[in-house]
């Protein structure tokens, strides 16, 4: 099929605001009755034994899965540089694809900041014309937007997070805290995450609807000791507690000057209102933090707290109105110097990031307002990498990444620079930062590929500036300054990466299509990358987990011979002792179950390998939590299984010798050992 020019930039065009929107679907949260899981139950009940394995609505199961397991170091390939933060001239391009004799990049690499907020409006006009032109490209196509075909993508961290949290959190703040009570599952060790159920030993913390429950659980018999409140135009995603303090993060709607309808300027905000818990029975309120748009994700590193929104700016607002293009921190707009200019001449989204100090959480200790068109967000334990989908035909013909870098410590942030490589991030979980190094991994497609909106057709030969090509990835490590160390290319031709995982010297990655090799890929030379091993194997890893010295755990599904039908949930176990050799050794499958909540939230799962215990909730006709062990001879045990009475999100945690099931507003205790019920409340 020939692509005429209007129909190839509209693709191009759908693209871009397909990744955007993939990229902003980290860590949202979505109404209950949209998740595609519970979309998938209605039609669960039309179907039969063997089950087509439902996933977000942008991505459908194509094939098998391979896997490449990578001792970390630099590689060979293409890694694109137009914008890095080495210093010197960077090009700049308009919405017209003219370059501008102007740098993005300061001469020491830091990323330039708006001069005033004119500078910023301008790059915010170049967007909205680009965007007409592109409507006006589109209308004048057949009157209407064209319908385009079906595929798979998936760029979203909280749809599918496979691989990259924390090795074993649960122990890892026993050892920290001295006591014993799980904590949550988290993406990178020493950088606490907020959940929708907390604990600290003695009370459970639960977040449900517009209410955070307040449990005591320090006897057998569970008693409920307050309740939080939110107004109505209020929605909470997550909670965190630390310290005798809780963190409460919620969304606030409304109309800025109390009108309704037409004429009144509706805003969103994200707030973090910290509470003192010390008498858990009276929550008191300390202060709060206000920030302009949606609540994106937070993160503690000691006694500070980063929150991050996605700010939208009107880009029909006039240029003395600045408060609907300009974003805001404690009701008052965040200074130009402190608004970071994208490597490109337009721009219509912020990654809002303020801090504030656990001691003192109603002032602002310190904020940044990344502008271009938001994006993906990986948080080490030092920098803040926001990630954003770029797509230009006239700068290059395959989709690129711009990498943008925040330092941050002990509240404050600082701009590092910035850089576009090839390909777009599966996730967060594609690229971490390592010894000062950025290792990511990317599928690299044709600028003009891309079937529909919101969805790609990966694997299809589509013509993209003249030269047609499939689908490759690509992995790259940078520098502290985002300079290329090393690279490697055209991995797994025909396939997309599914999923990443990073330990240490070595790196895990899934790709899926229709084969199912695992790759192991030495990089003990970093400037010779060598395939080491291949291992054929059926189904996919949705989430891979280190479990012990030398062994990886991959939660995922079973597939029949196409691809496209489900045999069950999979429990699988790889030696990954030798990288040359690498075998799935044992592997357990949970018939007449269809996904399981690890495939949209990593924070889902409960592991504890000191324990001996994997834990998650999984879907079927009825939604199940179910718990194993691993031994080396008998493979997965079923320790523990649980019918639960509703289709809700469920955390499994634990306290002392008791184990908790979450789910909704119900709680359920049991014995850590035989897994005998002790208790259950309704709240």
């Amino acid at each position: 099929m020939t692509l005429n020019g209007k129909d190839l930039n509209k693709k191009q065009e759908e693209e871009r605001l397909e990744e955007q929107i993939h990229q902003m679907t980290e860590e949202e949260k979505i109404p209950e009755s949209l998740k595609p899981d519970n979309i998938g139950k209605l039609l669960e009940k039309q179907k039969s034994k063997k089950i087509f394995h439902w996933r977000p609505a942008y991505t459908i199961a194509a094939a098998a899965c391979s896997v490449l397991i990578i001792g970390l170091a630099a590689l060979g390939g293409v890694l694109q540089k137009n914008n890095g933060s080495a210093g010197g001239q960077a090009a700049l391009t308009d919405s017209t694809g003219e370059k501008k004799a102007e740098s993005a990049v300061s001469a020491d690499g830091v990323i330039a900041s708006a001069k005033d907020y004119d500078e910023v409006y301008k790059y915010i006009e170049a967007e909205r014309k680009h965007n007409e032109e592109s409507y006006s490209m589109e209308r004048g196509t057949d009157g209407g937007f064209g319908s385009t075909g079906a595929g798979s993508t998936e760029s979203s961290e909280s749809a599918k997070s496979t691989g990259g949290a924390d090795t074993d959190s649960q122990a890892a703040a026993d050892r920290a805290s001295g006591t014993s009570y799980s904590d949550t599952n988290i993406r990178e060790e020493g950088v606490g995450e907020g959940d929708i159920v907390k604990t600290d030993g003695k009370n459970l913390y639960i977040l449900n609807g517009q209410r955070v429950q307040i449990v005591s659980i320090e006897k057998k018999e569970m008693k409920q000791l307050a309740t939080i409140r939110l107004e109505d135009n209020q929605y909470a995603p997550e909670i965190y507690v630390q310290n005798g303090k809780l963190i409460l993060i919620y969304t606030r709607t409304g109309y800025e000057d109390g009108t309704e309808g037409y004429g009144g300027n509706y805003r969103e905000y994200t707030v973090a209102e910290t509470y003192d818990i010390s008498t858990p029975s009276k929550p008191r309120s300390m202060g709060k933090i206000t920030q302009s748009g949606s609540f994106y994700t937070m993160r503690v590193s000691g006694e500070y707290v980063y929150l991050l929104s996605s700010f939208y700016a009107d880009t029909s607002a006039g240029r003395k109105d600045i408060d609907t293009y300009i974003p805001q921190v404690q009701g008052k707009s965040v200074d130009s110097s402190d608004i970071l200019l994208p490597p490109y001449r337009s721009g219509s989204q912020y990654t809002v990031i303020s801090t504030f100090s656990l001691k003192d959480p109603g002032e602002k200790v310190n904020s940044k307002a990344v502008f271009g068109s938001a994006g993906l967000v990986y948080v080490s334990k030092d920098n803040i990498y926001v990630c954003e989908a770029y797509y230009n035909t006239q700068e290059s013909d395959v989709t690129q990444t711009c990498v943008r870098k925040v330092a941050y410590k002990n509240g404050g942030l600082k701009a590092i620079g910035q850089t576009r490589i090839n390909g777009t991030l599966n996730d967060s979980f594609s690229i971490d930062e390592y010894k000062g190094t950025l290792r990511m991994v990317t599928t690299v497609s044709a600028t003009g590929s891309g079937g529909g909106f919101p969805i790609l057709r990966f694997g299809d030969i589509i013509p993209g500036n003249g030269a047609d090509r499939k689908d490759t990835n690509s992995l790259y490590i940078l520098d502290e300054n985002l300079n290329m160390l090393g690279k490697i290319e055209e991995l797994a031709e025909d396939e997309k990466v599914y999923s990443a995982r990073f330990m240490g010297d070595t790196g895990y990655f899934v790709t899926y299509r229709q084969m199912d090799p695992l790759f192991s890929v030495d990089l003990s030379n970093p400037k010779r990358p060598k395939i080491i091993g291949e291992l054929k194997i059926p189904g996919f890893s949705e989430y891979l987990h280190p479990y012990g010295d030398g062994f990886l755990l991959g939660i995922g599904m079973d597939v029949d011979e196409t691809g496209t039908t489900t045999q069950g949930v999979k429990l699988s176990m790889f030696d990954i002792s030798n990288p040359k050799d690498v075998e799935e050794v044992q592997k357990y499958i949970l018939d007449d179950c269809y996904s399981t909540d690890i495939s949209n939230n990593y924070k889902a799962a409960f592991i504890n390998m000191d324990k001996n215990l994997i834990g998650f909730s999984a879907y079927g006709q009825t939604q199940t939590y179910y718990m194993f062990s691993y031994d080396k001879e008998k493979g997965f045990q079923e320790v523990f299984e649980r019918e639960l009475n509703a289709y809700s999100e469920a955390r499994g945690l634990y306290s002392g010798d008791t184990f908790y099931i979450v789910t909704g507003n119900t709680v359920e205790s049991y014995d850590l050992d035989t897994f005998d019920k002790i208790d259950d409340i309704v709240l």
